[in-house]
């Protein structure tokens, strides 16, 4: 299993995207109308460090989020925030402030911070806008991220199956309803923005504002399902350019990925609400008040948690679909009922013996979940907050 800790930061900045080393043509078919403007445009950006590491037996934390919020502020504060990049950052004088450079430059200055520390940076995330985002890995890997939306109609069923089957499987969805879907295109950090550019301008004509079942020639005597649409989506982007995987939002709640290699995964979210204090009793009160801060309050405090977990599925060419959406929407609630609003350390026999940290809550919600799922959970992210996110990942 892989642990993980992500930490939300948010700041401001100013950048012109425009190589002197190409001519104005160039710079615009690699960024954009943005290369034409000399002084540069603004981003309200949000970056996500997340750490990976065993976390600390004793009280349960594989890091202390204040402290990555501290250090990587001592990193953004001077050279990123409120300042024009392009001329105010050192690191971008000869390179151009991409998301994906913004990402991978975050990554080394705020790497060494945490040199010494059992928890290290794996990646950092970076959201430029609702509809671009970029990761950097410390073990190589940059991916370049490109959001689109488009809304349409459908009918949830399968030409395979008799009206009684597609009633069973699909229930109320089998009548017409539509949807505002959200599709993420992950490429390889160096694609080029043209080609990507054309795709989902072509993706978007060809689904917007279709019926899917009537107007998508892809679709026709195929199953309409969410899957389906997906698989669909990542065999019209192989005509154009390299995506190496996609996410298909059909509701904010629901989604499905497709991989280039012929891999599915399903995710899910829930929410509770529930109580907890960060407390280790073999710590003094002072320590505990060091090591927690406020989290140590003696009379507790709360969350409304999201959880998200993801599994991997075996699509049906007969069905249209990789999982059981009512077992899995049935796992999720199920695991989750005795922590429903409940104080988990003096109420959820989980925490009896260990700290109700992050980390412990997402590691006891994976087995309670993967073992309803008949073990094909492949990952559980749980938000305490849309600032801190832990995830448990099946390697």
């Amino acid at each position: 299993m892989l642990l993980t800790v992500s930490k939300r930061i948010e700041f401001s900045a100013s950048r012109r995207l425009f190589s002197p080393q190409l001519s104005i043509l160039q710079n615009r078919q690699r960024y954009g109308d943005e290369s034409a403007a000399p002084y540069g445009s603004g981003r309200n950006y949000v970056a996500y460090f997340v750490f990976s590491g065993e976390p600390d037996a004793v009280t349960g934390m594989l890091i202390n989020i204040s402290d990555i919020k501290r250090r990587a502020g001592e990193i953004i504060n001077p050279r990123y925030d409120h300042r024009f990049l392009n001329e105010d950052n050192p690191a971008f004088r000869e390179v151009v402030p991409t998301a994906e450079n913004i990402a991978l430059q975050l990554l080394h200055d705020v790497m060494p911070l945490f040199a010494s520390e059992r928890a290290k940076l794996a990646a950092v995330h970076l959201r430029e806008s609702p509809t671009r985002s970029a990761t950097a890995f410390a073990n190589g890997p940059l991916d370049a991220n490109y959001w689109f939306e488009f809304s349409a109609a459908r009918r949830t069923m399968s030409p395979h199956l008799s009206s009684e089957e597609n009633a069973k499987l699909f229930g109320p969805s089998v009548n017409d309803h539509g949807h505002h879907y959200r599709v993420r295109l992950t490429f390889d950090g160096n694609s080029l923005r043209d080609d990507i550019v054309d795709l989902i301008e072509a993706l978007h004509a060809a689904l917007d504002h279709k019926h899917l079942n009537n107007d998508v020639s892809g679709l026709r005597d195929q199953p309409v399902t969410t899957e389906s649409l997906a698989r669909l989506l990542l065999r019209e982007t192989a005509k154009r350019a390299t995506v190496d995987r996609l996410r298909l939002h059909e509701r904010e709640d629901f989604f499905v990925e497709a991989w280039r290699g012929g891999e599915m995964f399903v995710g899910m979210r829930e929410s509770f609400g529930a109580a907890h204090r960060l407390h280790v009793s073999q710590f003094s009160d002072a320590k505990n008040a060091e090591l927690f801060g406020k989290c140590n309050n003696p009379g507790g405090h709360g969350h409304f948690y999201t959880t998200e977990p993801t599994i991997a599925g075996n699509y049906d060419e007969r069905t249209g679909a990789a999982f059981d959406y009512m077992q899995m929407r049935n796992a999720i609630s199920e695991s989750i009922a005795p922590w429903r609003d409940k104080h988990l350390d003096r109420e959820a026999e989980e925490f009896r013996a260990q700290s109700s940290t992050g980390e412990n809550i997402v590691r006891a919600l994976f087995d309670k979940i993967d073992n309803r799922m008949e073990q094909r959970l492949v990952r559980l992210r749980l938000w305490e907050t849309p600032n801190n996110r832990f995830t448990l990942r099946r390697i």
